[in-house]
């Protein structure tokens, strides 16, 4: 905290009048001033939830890799969409078919040993409750890789939050004005500006992808889900302002 006395007159050297002293003090009350900032923080449980599962299948053609492909992914969306997940909560985020070479030892590229194919969705909900078992569901019936967990505030909160914490991080500001201007036995009398410096919102860790070695083998789901933790979202707001004191 700063405190910068501002002073427009220019005082001439005192006479032995009383009462040109006392109007000069009185100026100077009037016109001084102190700059503070203020801060507010809350932390927030996410309410929106980003997961990307994929399918990646290889086998000795393109199309045979493909068809293996789109039977397992099929059957993840089918059943995903049983357990709850609306339609417009998924999308295809990326998909390629890419084919295999063999080599030789000193790296000249040979024939076509068989073709890759990634399909990958993204799932955006609300529905966090479900996240665990749509990921132990997936990979049961194939797919082997969780490339990403986000979870985020959705926006108008996160919005009616920040007008929230400006209200605090002002009140703070002033809270330290007023406690600099009493350590000069004046009192505040007025806010000349205040400025909003900006928000911060730092996300929670994702979790870490997740890979799966083979889809082949297609078993239940284990006996413990899997357990996916939405941490909390730190939002923060500063603010500075200049009081004026009296």
């Amino acid at each position: 905290m700063s405190i910068f006395f501002q002073d427009s007159s220019v005082l001439a050297q005192s006479s032995t009048s009383d009462v040109s002293s006392n109007n000069s003090r009185d100026a100077t009350n009037v016109n001084s001033t102190v700059f503070a900032t203020g801060s507010a923080l809350t932390r927030l449980a996410p309410d929106r939830v980003l997961v990307s599962i994929g399918v990646e299948t290889t086998d000795k053609t393109a199309s045979d890799a493909l068809s293996l492909n789109s039977g397992l992914m099929n059957n993840i969306i089918s059943e995903l969409r049983s357990d709850g997940l609306k339609p417009n909560e998924t999308r295809t985020s990326f998909f390629n078919i890419f084919p295999l070479y063999n080599y030789t030892e000193s790296g000249t590229r040979l024939n076509v040993s068989g073709f890759t194919v990634t399909n990958t969705v993204q799932i955006e909900s609300s529905n966090l409750d479900n996240v665990s078992h749509w990921i132990d569901t997936a990979v049961a019936l194939g797919a082997n890789s969780i490339n990403s967990i986000d979870f985020s505030v959705t926006e108008k909160r996160l919005e009616d939050t920040r007008s929230k914490l400006i209200t605090d991080a002002i009140g703070n500001a002033k809270q330290k004005a007023e406690a600099a201007a009493s350590a000069v036995q004046l009192s505040i009398t007025g806010v000349k500006s205040i400025v909003v410096d900006g928000t911060t919102s730092i996300p929670p860790l994702p979790p870490q992808p997740f890979f799966r070695d083979s889809v082949s083998a297609q078993g239940g789901t284990s006996s413990s889900s899997t357990p996916i933790i939405p941490g909390e979202q730190e939002v923060s707001v500063s603010v500075s302002g200049i009081f004026s004191m009296g």
